[in-house]
């Protein structure tokens, strides 16, 4: 492994990230926590359904992987729900276990009853959201969040404070709300929220900045992806202080789903140096685990766990993971391995180049092709292709190999 943050063993990221011109005004805290909350907003996501079952094998998994804390499901939901977190307590797991809770005193009784360590608690923060969508006076949400937060803190729970929809608020009114609760009320934490995907990077760290100042409270991260913002704003929000990133598996959640886990850890790994702890190897074993009892279907080409991430089909590409034999550091920014894929595989298809059918022959050891008979190939590999708008198997291969050099193969 090379002294350099930006290339090691496992990844080569731009030497830029690390400039001090870049990394001057940086105020990362010395650890940064992972709080999932698949189990909670990724279940929000329209059509995902978590039978109990499934809520305990994605915990585990999660658990395994090293994350440190599982926002596990808001009890009132159901009693499938309350099972769900009252086994995971039980099956005292290597993370923190927390339920989600709108700021009632009866919600905050059913978080006691599953055992919990702490609880995040929601209520509506910009007047208009709280006017319009809960038809409440503004004072009726102040006086619910104090009454709440605090029956939670007296009961021995750690408290998260969550108020939704912080982003489209004036700053004056939040920081006047915010502070009204945490001294009328209790608040271990403080969530940063972006219900709606709707602030820039920029405004993000406007938003961490003047919290920070007004409360000497620790900052938590929980930003959605309306457009495709979630990761840079929890990045920059860390990088102004805030402690606590909440992201879930692939990103799934409420609308176009909250900052994803494997890319927000990953970015932290190799652009900044900061190592969560978390196994990042376990990541597209728990990603296709999710899929699976989520239902819900990934891009094949999806960051970090796609899986058609190390397929290669441009020929130019494959000419050079040819060239460079084991170090996949200069065609791919960091390895398979690193996040549990598989080695690079180079397929066939109309983007393909000579190299690539020189691969394929050799893969059905055929090692004497003259140039002029693998280019006749390949002109009939990138018309099958085209023509079934699609990759090639091995059947399609050797059927083309047949024709152009039938006394080669069988």
């Amino acid at each position: 492994m090379t002294a350099e943050p930006w290339k090691s063993d496992k990844w080569f990221s731009s030497p830029w990230n690390y400039l001090p011109e870049v990394t001057a005004d940086f105020n990362f805290p010395d650890e940064v926590t992972i709080h999932d909350v698949t189990l909670r907003d990724g279940e929000q996501q329209a059509g995902v359904e978590f039978t109990a079952d499934d809520k305990v094998r994605i915990a585990e998994a999660l658990a395994g992987a090293g994350v440190h804390r599982i926002e596990a499901g808001l009890p009132a939901v159901s009693p499938a729900d309350r099972e769900a977190i009252e086994r995971m307590v039980a099956l005292d797991l290597p993370t923190e276990i927390y339920a989600f809770s709108r700021c009632m005193v009866p919600d905050v009784e059913l978080a006691l009853d599953t055992g919990v360590k702490g609880v995040v608690m929601e209520v509506p923060a910009s007047h208009h959201l709280i006017e319009k969508a809960y038809k409440w006076p503004v004072e009726k949400a102040i006086e619910a969040s104090v009454e709440a937060t605090k029956h939670a803190h007296e009961n021995g729970l750690e408290v998260t404070f969550f108020p939704i929809d912080a982003t489209r608020s004036t700053m004056t009114q939040l920081l006047d709300d915010l502070e009204a609760v945490a001294t009328n009320g209790h608040v271990d934490k403080i969530a940063l929220v972006d219900t709606f995907g709707v602030t820039s990077p920029h405004a993000i760290r406007y938003y961490t900045q003047r919290v920070k100042a007004r409360l000497d409270v620790p900052l938590e991260t929980h930003f959605h992806m309306d457009f495709g913002m979630g990761v840079a704003n929890s990045i920059l929000a860390v990088a102004e202080g805030a402690s606590v990133i909440h992201t879930t598996v692939s990103g799934i959640g409420e609308r176009a789903g909250n900052a994803p886990t494997e890319e927000t850890v990953l970015a932290l790994l190799t652009m900044y140096g900061i190592d969560t702890g978390i196994k990042t190897e376990k990541f597209t074993e728990i990603a296709r685990l999710v899929a699976d009892l989520s239902g819900v279907t990934q891009p094949a080409n999806r960051p970090i766990t796609g899986e058609k991430l190390y397929n290669v089909e441009s020929g130019i590409i494959a000419t050079w993971v040819n060239n460079v034999g084991d170090d996949l550091l200069e065609p791919f920014p960091f390895r398979p391995e690193l996040v549990g894929q598989a080695d690079p595989e180079i397929v066939l298809g109309k983007g393909s180049g000579l190299d690539s059918v020189a691969i394929w022959l050799g893969k059905h050891g055929i090692y004497d092709a003259e140039t002029k008979e693998i280019e006749a190939i390949l002109v009939e590999v990138k018309g099958k292709s085209l023509a079934k708008k699609g990759l090639l198997d091995d059947d399609e291969f050797l059927d083309i190999v047949r024709e152009v050099l039938p006394d080669k193969v069988s």
